[in-house]
């Protein structure tokens, strides 16, 4: 069995392991708690530039010899940022931990920050902000995302706006680094064929000059969305995202609203997708996914579709889910969701990597790990009266249409 320890060491980092039995791997994770909701509008992106800028290498240790070393031992190294989290991991062969841990202890404490440097990697990211503009499926949900949360940061894209990225000079960036990656702000995660006892003394020998820091202070979101975004395109498809808000991470209501996640698009045999796609054939894709922060979440279907066919497919999306609001789901809906939900958190969790995700991320956002017996049972216990309840509340929230192609909002 999975053996999972926790600790606070005394340099003030979270660290936290999973030992597997049976496996030659090993993927160790720093998790940062500090992402794009926690920049101001004159940083916005600082985050997101900051991760590409750790792996430019440290004062004694370039970004190539990072790049050699570990693909030396055949790793596989990476990084992403998220609107309320930032994470840095390493995957490798168990006997090359030590190498894994040396590198990611170096760019998350000793980045180097050279100018040249940050100068070569905003143009990199003006060119990937860009290229997300245009990607109208993307620019349609970041655009839904900005309409849920207008002036909050939690509508802002992670990646920042041209004008945000122009202006993060050298001591802004060194700035944020000094205030957000402190210990106390950090969590340490592994999981394979993993000591507990050697990582925490490797750890907290590493971490010990970023003591201090603290979780960065938030504010939820208070305004109302908007009710209609537009962005106007010649594009071939008209790309719709239909969002409401949602409970957040640590709400109950966050179980039954999988269910309900699964039952409206979440799967191929979900409601959108049998009428949409498979009776009608009026998109090729069609889908809704959960998205949970610390106090509010999102319920978002998205589509694309022929611009003829754009308002009846808006119809029946705005139809299904007042039916589901009015009339619940069944009992075997209910039972293949829940069936689909089980199966999906037992097939992530099948290598170190996804393992130490979890664990990292669950001791990060919510203070403890839920071990995977409990996240099963609280799946299972979810009755058609809860996705009733949860759906009503749903149903009473106002709706956000985000559209990207050529539409026009009476069509709506």
């Amino acid at each position: 069995m999975p053996v999972i320890e926790t600790e606070v060491l005394e340099c003030g980092v979270r660290l936290v392991t999973e030992t597997m039995a049976d496996v030659r791997s090993a993927t160790v994770g720093v998790w940062v708690g500090t992402g794009s909701r926690d920049e101001d509008d004159e940083r916005a992106g600082a985050s997101h530039f900051l991760e590409h800028l750790l792996f430019k290498g440290t004062p004694t240790w370039g970004a190539a010899e990072i790049a050699e070393a570990i693909d030396e031992v055949g790793g596989d190294m990476n990084a992403f940022t998220t609107k309320e989290y930032t994470a840095f991991y390493v995957r490798l062969l168990a006997q090359d931990l030590p190498l894994g841990l040396d590198v990611l202890s170096a760019i998350t404490t000793t980045p180097a920050l050279r100018p040249e440097d940050i100068d070569a990697e905003r143009q990199v990211i003006l060119d990937e902000i860009l290229m997300h503009t245009d990607e109208p499926a993307d620019f349609a949900a970041e655009q839904c995302t900005a309409a849920l949360f207008p002036g909050h940061p939690l509508g802002r894209e992670v990646l920042g706006t041209p004008s945000s990225v122009a202006a993060l000079d050298r001591d802004a960036i060194h700035d944020f680094f000094e205030t957000h990656y402190r210990a106390e702000n950090l969590v340490v995660a592994a999981a394979g064929d993993v000591d507990h006892g050697a990582l925490a003394r490797e750890v907290g020998t590493r971490f010990a000059r970023r003591s201090g820091g603290a979780a960065p202070k938030r504010t939820p979101p208070e305004a109302p969305g908007r009710p209609l975004v537009v962005d106007r395109r010649p594009t071939e498809q008209v790309h719709m995202v239909l969002g409401m808000l949602a409970p957040g991470r640590h709400a109950p209501e966050r179980w039954p609203l999988a269910v309900l996640n699964h039952v409206l698009g979440g799967g191929i045999s979900s409601r959108l997708f049998q009428e949409i796609r498979e009776r009608r054939g009026l998109a090729y894709s069609i889908w809704s996914e959960r998205t949970h922060y610390d106090e509010v979440g999102t319920l978002t279907v998205t589509v694309g579709t022929a611009p003829e066919h754009a308002p009846e497919v808006l119809a029946l999306v705005g139809t299904e889910l007042d039916r589901i609001g009015q009339d619940g789901i069944t009992a075997r809906e209910l039972q293949v969701a829940q069936g689909h939900l089980r199966a999906e958190t037992l097939l992530s969790l099948e290598d170190s990597g996804a393992r130490m995700s979890r664990i990292g991320s669950s001791l990060l956002l919510h203070g403890r790990i839920m071990e995977i017996d409990e996240v099963l049972s609280r799946v299972e216990a979810v009755t058609v009266d809860d996705v009733a309840a949860v759906t009503a509340d749903l149903s009473a929230t106002a709706r956000t249409l985000s559209v990207v192609g050529p539409f026009t909002p009476g069509e709506a």
